[in-house]
């Protein structure tokens, strides 16, 4: 399987789960599906798409049960991989919004300590805002580099 890129997704500075979070670009998804197997055996479960059109995702919890990285792989250059970088840096760019993004993922977490549905669903609006801020900023930025 060819690596195109692994990045992380991190916003340092905010508020997080302490979390692995991976991003990684490859040359096609078929061929991370062949390799599971090899996830599996350092611990990782198999997600498929998990809720995103492209991603192979993978997650990992340590021996008490604790989640300690997640693996999300895109093809190199697809529109989720994009967006999710395009997020990243945006954040990076602007940190009042960091901060905003950070504020409230601590009051989901604590809102929603047991239910990981109820946390991620009460971060969608924002994240989807979000998203077409990114956009906007990084279609001007390409425009004049």
């Amino acid at each position: 399987m060819a690596v195109h890129h692994v990045g992380s997704t991190a916003i340092p500075g905010i508020y997080a789960k302490p979390i692995l979070d991976l991003l990684v670009e490859v040359r096609g998804v078929a061929e991370v599906d062949g390799r599971s197997s090899s996830m599996e055996s350092l611990g990782y479960q198999v997600m498929g798409e998990y809720g995103i059109p492209g991603r192979r995702y993978f997650r990992k919890d340590d021996r008490e049960g604790i989640r300690t990285h997640h693996v999300h792989a895109f093809e190199a250059g697809s529109a989720e991989a994009e967006r999710h970088l395009a997020f990243r840096d945006y954040m990076l760019a602007h940190p009042a919004d960091a901060q905003r993004y950070s504020e409230l993922k601590r009051r989901l977490a604590e809102e929603h300590a047991q239910s990981a549905d109820g946390y991620m669903d009460g971060k969608d609006g924002f994240i989807k805002e979000m998203d077409r801020r990114a956009a906007r900023w990084r279609d001007s930025r390409t425009r004049f580099e």
